[in-house]
C-alpha cells in the first residue's frame, strides 16, 4: 500500500550490513498501517480489544496479540482462493478452540482478514484502497484493498492468491525450484538454479525470507520429480505488516519495497527494475531466469 512521496529524503545506515542503504522519503516504515495516526493500536488494543478501537465487544475475540478488530465474522467460515476455487480453506471457531500462537498460520488469515475482508467482517478503518498509486500502461490507479469486496462480485476470493493448507511449497519437476524439502518442513535451495537465485536476489529461505515464513508442517508427498511439502503460504508469508517500505534482505542490505511485500520489491523506479518478478520467483521458480539458464541479478 503505497505512501504520498515527501520531498525530504535521508540515508537510512543499518548496522551490521555494508550495502545496507538505501534513499527513502521520510516515513514511518509502518506506512500505511499507522492507520491516520494511530499507529499499532489501531491493531493492537492496549485494553479492551475490539472495543478499544470503537468496534463490537465480543468475549469470543481470541487474545492474542492484544487483536483489536473484531475477528467473529470470519471463525468456522469456508473461503475458495484462486483457479475457480481450488484452493480452499476453513477458517477455525476460535470460540471454541485456541490458535497454538500468535504465529498460528489460521490465525494470521483471520487477523489479517478482520480489516482486510470487507465481506463477512467489516473494513475497520480502512477506506478501501491502498495509499501507494499504481502506473500500468498509463493508466494511474489505487488498487482495492478488500479481498471480498474489491468492485466485483461481494464475496469473490477466486481472484486472491491461495492461503491455507492446500496453498503448498513444491521442489523439483519443471515448475518448481531445485530445492530440498527437509525433515522439518523447512525449504533448502539446495540445486544449483536456487543456489544462484539466492545470489542474484537474495536469500528468500532465511531471516524474514518468504520461503522461512511459510507456516512450516514437516512432511511431504513425492510424485515422479515433485516433492511437494506440507509447509503452507499464510498472508504473512508474502507481506510483513509491519513494514511498508523497506526490506532487509540480509547482506544484500536494507532493500526498497511497497505494499508490505516481504522482500525486494521496487516496480515503479526508472531503471525497469526487475525486483517485482523476482519477490514471485521466490516459490515460482519454473519461472525463473536461473531455470532457463540465465543469470540476471536484481535491480
Amino acid at each position: 500500500m503505497k505512501r504520498i512521496a515527501v520531498v525530504l529524503v535521508l540515508t537510512l545506515a543499518v548496522a551490521g550490513f555494508a550495502s545496507a542503504q538505501v534513499t527513502s522519503p521520510t516515513q514511518d516504515v509502518l506506512g500505511a498501517h499507522n492507520v491516520y495516526g494511530r499507529g499499532c493500536v489501531a491493531c493492537h488494543a492496549p485494553h479492551s480489544g475490539p472495543a478499544g478501537n470503537g468496534g463490537k465487544a465480543t468475549a469470543n475475540n481470541v487474545q492474542f496479540a492484544l487483536w483489536g478488530e473484531d475477528m467473529t465474522p470470519l471463525y468456522g467460515k469456508t473461503l475458495a482462493f484462486g483457479d475457480n476455487g481450488k484452493y480452499t480453506v476453513t477458517l477455525p471457531d476460535y470460540s471454541t478452540s485456541t490458535p497454538s500462537s500468535p504465529s498460528d498460520g489460521y490465525f494470521g488469515i483471520i487477523t489479517c482478514l478482520s480489516c482486510h475482508d470487507g465481506n463477512l467482517a467489516k473494513s475497520a478503518m480502512m477506506k478501501g484502497t491502498t495509499v501507494e498509486t499504481v502506473t500500468i500502461a498509463g493508466a494511474t490507479f489505487n488498487p482495492p484493498t478488500l479481498l471480498g469486496n474489491d468492485g466485483s462480485s461481494v464475496g469473490n476470493y477466486l481472484n486472491d492468491h491461495p492461503v491455507g493448507p492446500l496453498a503448498t511449497f513444491a521442489c523439483g519437476g519443471p515448475y518448481n525450484w531445485d530445492c530440498t524439502v527437509n525433515a522439518d518442513g523447512s525449504i533448502s535451495f539446495s540445486g544449483p538454479n536456487g543456489a544462484q537465485f539466492i545470489q542474484d536476489y537474495y536469500d528468500v529461505t532465511s531471516g524474514n525470507g518468504p520461503v522461512k515464513k511459510l507456516v512450516k508442517v514437516a512432511g511431504s508427498t513425492t510424485s515422479g520429480t515433485t516433492v511437494t511439502s506440507n509447509s503452507w503460504v499464510t498472508c504473512t508469508t508474502c507481506h510483513d505488516q509491519h513494514d511498508m517500505t523497506y526490506f532487509n534482505a540480509g547482506s544484500k542490505g536494507i532493500k526498497p519495497t511497497h505494499f508490505f511485500v516481504r522482500g525486494w520489491y521496487d516496480p515503479g523506479n526508472t531503471t525497469t527494475s526487475n525486483s517485482a518478478a523476482q519477490f514471485c520467483r521466490s516459490c515460482h521458480g519454473g519461472e525463473s531466469n536461473e531455470s532457463n539458464g540465465q543469470v540476471v541479478p536484481t535491480t
